[in-house]
Order: C-alpha cells, then sequence, then structure tokens
C-alpha cells in the first residue's frame, strides 16, 4: 500500500480511502470483517460524513475502533455542514454542532481529517476559514478540507487564510475518474475536469476522490443497451465514457489487468498527490482494489486513456 502526507495530519494516509456509506449496526459483522480485512492489505483510512446512513457510520465506525482498540491504527475523514431540507448549512454554527456530534458518535475527541460536505458561495470564504480554525486550535482536527468545492472557492479561501496568519485547506474531495459526467450525481457536486486537475497540479494539493471508479461503470455491467440503472445512465452515459471504456479494456488486455483496475489506476497516476475512495464490501474486491492502486501508467497511457491523446502504441 502506499501513502501520501497531508499537511496537519500526524500519520500517512494509505492511497487507498474505505468508504463506509453502508455501515449500519445491521451488518456490523460484515463491517468488521470489511475493515479488518482493509487494515490487512495496508489500508489506513476511513472516509464518513455527519450525514451518512442517517449517524450510523459514524457510530458503527466508533464501536469498531473501541472493540479492537485500535484507534492509533485509523485516519478518519469525515464530513459536516451538509445542507438539509431548509437548505444551505455551511456556517459556524453548524460546523461546530455537527463535529461535536461526529466525535462523540465516533468516541474520539479528535479526527485526523475534516471536510466541509458542501459549498455555499454565498457565504464569504474569511467566516468559514476562521471557523474550522478554532477547531484546529483546539486540537479536534488536524487538517481541514473541502468536498465538492471548485478549485477557484479553494484558492480563495486559502489566499485569506494566508493573509491572516491562518490556516487553509489541506485537501480537496471531488469526484475525480476516468469516466466524466454529464451533471452531478447529487446536487451541489464536484466533479474535477481539466481546469481543475491542472491547478491541483500547480498547487501539489492533495485530491481525495470520492466515486473514484465511477459507480461501477467499468465493471462490465453497463453498455449503452443496459437502462437498468438510472443514475448511471443520467451521469456516465455519453459517447466519450464509451470510448474511454474501450481504451481501458484494451489496456487491460496488454496489462493482464481488468477493466475496472485500469480505471482506479488512472485516478492513482495523476501527477499530484491522490487518493481514491473505494467501496469495495468484500475479500475479493478489496484485493482487486489492491492489484489496481498497483498498476503503474505513462503519461502517455493517462492521456490517451482519457482521449487527450489519438493513438498509442502500446506494448504487452
Amino acid at each position: 500500500m502506499e501513502y501520501i502526507q497531508i499537511a496537519g495530519v500526524s500519520k500517512p494516509v494509505s492511497r487507498l480511502i474505505k468508504g463506509s456509506d453502508y455501515f449500519r449496526p445491521e451488518v456490523y459483522g460484515k463491517v468488521c470483517d470489511n475493515l479488518d480485512a482493509y487494515l490487512e492489505i495496508g489500508g489506513n483510512t476511513i472516509d464518513t460524513a455527519h450525514g451518512y446512513c442517517g449517524g450510523d457510520s459514524e457510530r458503527t465506525i466508533g464501536r469498531y475502533m473501541q472493540e479492537r482498540n485500535n484507534r492509533d491504527r485509523i485516519v478518519i475523514l469525515t464530513k459536516g455542514a451538509h445542507h438539509n431540507k431548509d437548505g444551505p448549512r455551511v456556517n459556524k454554527a453548524a460546523i461546530d454542532s455537527d463535529l461535536a456530534e461526529s466525535l462523540e458518535r465516533l468516541q474520539t475527541d479528535s479526527v485526523e481529517l475534516y471536510a466541509l460536505h458542501r459549498d455555499d458561495e454565498n457565504v464569504p470564504v474569511g467566516a468559514i476559514i476562521e471557523a474550522l480554525n478554532a477547531h484546529l486550535e483546539a486540537g479536534r482536527i488536524q487538517a481541514i478540507g473541502a468536498s465538492n468545492w471548485s478549485w477557484q472557492r479553494i484558492e480563495e479561501a486559502n489566499a485569506y487564510a494566508a493573509a491572516h496568519g491562518l490556516t487553509g485547506f489541506a485537501f480537496s474531495s471531488p469526484n475525480l475518474s476516468l469516466a466524466k459526467t454529464n451533471e452531478p450525481f447529487w446536487a451541489g457536486c464536484v466533479s474535477a475536469d481539466e481546469a481543475t486537475c491542472d491547478w491541483h497540479e500547480r498547487t501539489g494539493l492533495p485530491l481525495l476522490s470520492w466515486s473514484s471508479q465511477a459507480r461501477g461503470f467499468f465493471t462490465g455491467r453497463f453498455s449503452p443497451e443496459v437502462r437498468d440503472d438510472a443514475d448511471v445512465v443520467r451521469v456516465f452515459y455519453n459517447d466519450g465514457n464509451w470510448e474511454r471504456l474501450r481504451r481501458a479494456e484494451e489496456l487491460a488486455k496488454t496489462k493482464g489487468a481488468s477493466v475496472i483496475q485500469i480505471a482506479l489506476a488512472y485516478v492513482l497516476q495523476q501527477p499530484f498527490p491522490t487518493c481514491a475512495l473505494i467501496g469495495a464490501q468484500n475479500l475479493a474486491e478489496l484485493q482487486s482494489c489492491d492489484e489496481g492502486a498497483r498498476i503503474k501508467l505513462t503519461a502517455a497511457e493517462r492521456e490517451w486513456l482519457d482521449l487527450r491523446r489519438d493513438a498509442l502504441t502500446l506494448q504487452a
């Protein structure tokens, strides 16, 4: 397992980050088996959020860490200030409340990584940075980040932090995958486009990608004729992605890999620090992700997969 360093975080962050949006008490045994296997392959970072499973995701992780007595082995990424039925909640009161509740559920006094789950561009970045810095100073958070923020807003926030002697965002967590989206998967979500990736390359800010394997688009389950998953059809069905899939199939044959492993390698072989949030729910899927994370791609291969290069001489 490879790791990256995120400024302010005392532990290295594994490049495969375990998703937890199915963690509920009724599948606790499955969760334990899955997390044990994830730690066994060298993973150490779990992604969760205040809103996942009505709070059960965080509660389940907290119970697991208490029973295994392994909090010291784990990096926690949790998120807060998501909008609700009344609208946006990116404000100090929501941040304070959500973080306090998340820490209680997780049965810990601090988390390594804390991200704002959504943005509200009507709120000045200064107020947001100041609210988050209060928790950094209190030791409740080691590093702050932004999930589903544009790179322009992150740049503005970090400029404010630098000008006021504060700590800025140390990571971003948009969607990044080989399949490009037609529209956001959920309202307010951000996918990394070419300009976003160029900005990350310039700044070196780590990108932690959710839906890094495009909701299973590269598993072989989908084709233009298969339209039983309305969300995948809505978000990922386009001519460009069918060509990306064809090229991933071609490259997979030369590397002795599966197509979905090539798609994962694409995310992890960017010219800036990246991690991939994975939804693996059993040992076979975890092992597949582990193998995919070890695949190396040249810049030419990555550009060819992404349709930024017309031709590529493939070698076995």
